[in-house]
């Protein structure tokens, strides 16, 4: 008791507390004991008080747990490396083992074609037949027994809309029991002709192993790269990696791993680019395909696969087309505040490409293990996963039936690949801005074509446009960087609080101090009470 020394009762206990404490209004409730229409005014009005202050906290807590970001942009100025440059020339090789079945199916796109318009195309077609590639070891698969299937025929259709009659184009496609059918349409004839010429070319090019080896029978650079300089210095072999695509031909990738100090931009501006002279022949080995006559050019990060047909765009023939480019750097927060990904380890996919994380190789990835899952075969053109082969009608005569299906599902994002492939937590994106210009002038295309022949070899057998000229070249060195920061930080959560606190009530910490040494008071004094009238009661 010399220690500890108690309140005699509740009310004393309260009247201290009210004339000392440092919550402000408090010393009303007792100063005012004789007046009890003050000492209830007083006392609603720190009930309300302290209803409000509360109701403030629940929002900023709400708001806390919502976890909202603020972006901040900021700019910055630096030299940095050059972006990673694709370019493909739009003609895919006709390898010597389907060589006869592309034949075939250009004959029945021939026919369709003439069925459906009543043109005869055979003379435009029929040319392009004239270079195969032939690869070792492939020769003892030419008795495949693969056979184009006739079920596929492309049909006309009519329906009728708002009193209108509309006509389609497409093709019929059932399931294995042959019960659930849907015709794949298009309003343009020309899309369906397209979307059909593909379906069967990758029935077609499934007949080929996964890996061929074509480093005895790719194009030189040259024949495709007439100059290339950057900064003003001739690129080298080393600036360029080679692949080849199946709709979209032989494509060269420039600075694909972003190490080299050559490829560092120093200085903005036209001079200080990349600058190309290619062949942009109009002649396609498989012109169904794709009608586009030119190059496919793609701007992308470094260690990043060009998905050309997403991203990429098309360089004219005969034209000579300045590309800038500005950078924007955009860093994502992740954890409770989105969702994000580093470097994609965390990603539930397994990823089927060897390059760096992106959304679109996780989507393509993600489709791929469903196909394999659900239709028992891969989509031509994504990687494989271990253990699986690319679909065939003569081996799984419905993929076309389930394949469609699930691309719809996933473009209508009823399939979980959105939900389980985060986008990059950090990753650069690359706006571009063209200006074209013809070229060569009609004055000077002479002397362009004789120095291009003595130099590259270079040979026009006609008067049509064949070669392009493009420079890509960044607009500012400057780049501007969007971070994501909380909006609501923990600092900031309880600077808050303590607004609130001293604005109902001018107090501090020390007063929730002085509050809460009041409830441990109260609680002890209870217990004592508690104690006093058992020991009376017995």
């Amino acid at each position: 008791e010399g220690l500890i020394e108690f309140y005699g009762s509740f009310k004393e206990m309260f009247e201290f507390f009210c004339k000392n404490t440092t919550i402000h209004g408090t010393i009303r409730l007792v100063c005012s004991d004789s007046n009890r229409m003050k000492t209830a005014f007083w006392t609603l009005l720190l009930l309300a008080s302290f209803g409000m202050l509360y109701w403030q906290f629940a929002l900023m807590f709400s708001q806390y747990w919502a976890y909202p970001v603020v972006l901040t942009m900021s700019m910055h100025s630096e030299p940095k490396m050059f972006p990673a440059i694709t370019i493909c020339n739009l003609d895919p090789y006709r390898f010597e083992l389907v060589s006869e079945h592309l034949v075939q199916l250009d004959r029945m796109a021939e026919e369709s074609i003439t069925f459906l318009y009543g043109i005869n195309t055979s003379a435009k077609l029929s040319h392009m037949n004239d270079r195969n590639i032939h690869v070792q070891g492939l020769s003892n698969l030419s008795s495949s027994g693969f056979k184009l299937s006739q079920n596929f025929s492309l049909l006309r259709m009519s329906d009728l809309r708002s009193g209108k009659k509309h006509s389609s184009v497409g093709f019929r496609l059932c399931d294995s029991t042959g019960g659930n059918c849907f015709y794949k349409t298009y309003s343009s004839g020309m899309d369906a002709i397209l979307e059909w010429y593909r379906f069967h070319y990758m029935n077609i090019m499934s007949q080929l192993p996964v890996i061929i080896n074509i480093s005895h029978h790719e194009e030189h650079i040259e024949d495709m790269v007439y100059s290339c300089q950057y900064d003003g210095e001739p690129c080298r072999p080393s600036d360029y990696d080679h692949f080849h695509h199946p709709v979209f031909g032989s494509c060269y990738t420039f600075n694909s791993k972003g190490t080299d100090p050559f490829w560092t931009a120093t200085k903005p501006g036209i001079p200080y680019g990349l600058s190309l002279i290619l062949r942009a022949e109009q002649k396609d080995h498989i012109p169904l395909l794709s009608t586009v006559a030119g190059v496919k050019v793609m701007i992308h990060n470094h260690n990043q696969t060009p998905f050309l047909e997403h991203e990429g765009f098309d360089i004219r023939p005969g034209i000579a087309t300045t590309i800038g480019i500005q950078q924007d750097e955009v860093n994502r927060l992740g954890g409770n505040y989105g969702k994000c990904t580093t470097n994609g380890d965390d990603v539930d996919v397994k990823l089927l490409y060897n390059n760096s994380y992106t959304l679109q190789a996780c989507l393509h990835s993600c489709f791929q293990h469903i196909m394999v899952q659900e239709c028992g075969c891969g989509y031509y053109y994504y990687p494989l996963p271990a253990g699986a082969d690319y679909c065939d009608y003569n081996k799984q005569p419905a993929w076309g039936h389930c394949f469609y299906q699930l691309y719809n599902r996933l473009r209508n994002h009823h399939l979980n690949c959105f939900e389980q492939c985060p986008k990059p937590c950090r990753e650069s994106l690359y706006k571009v801005s063209a200006g074209t210009a013809k070229w060569p002038s009609a004055k000077s295309q002479d002397w362009v074509r004789q120095a291009l022949r003595h130099q590259n070899g270079y040979n026009s057998t006609s008067n049509r446009k064949d070669i392009a000229k493009v420079t890509i070249f960044y607009q500012q060195l400057n780049y501007q960087a969007v971070h994501e920061s909380p909006l609501l930080s923990e600092n900031l959560l309880l600077s808050s609080m303590g607004s609130q606190w001293s604005l109902w009530f001018g107090s501090s910490v020390l007063s929730v101090v002085e509050m809460l040494e009041l409830l441990v008071d109260t609680l002890v004094l209870s217990l004592l009470f508690c104690y006093q009238r058992l020991r009376a009661t017995r």
